[in-house]
């Protein structure tokens, strides 16, 4: 039992580490192309 309650913790660290970066990453890029426009626009 302790080996399943183990990879399930870790199955759910890993995933929430992934869905954080993966929306983290996605803020800085919509961040960096609306930076970029801006510049363009100036």
């Amino acid at each position: 039992m302790y080996l399943d309650d183990a990879v399930i913790f870790g199955i759910v660290t890993v995933s929430l580490m992934f869905v954080f970066m993966g929306s983290w990453t996605a803020f800085i890029v919509r961040d960096h192309r609306r930076s970029k426009e801006c510049r363009e626009e100036r």
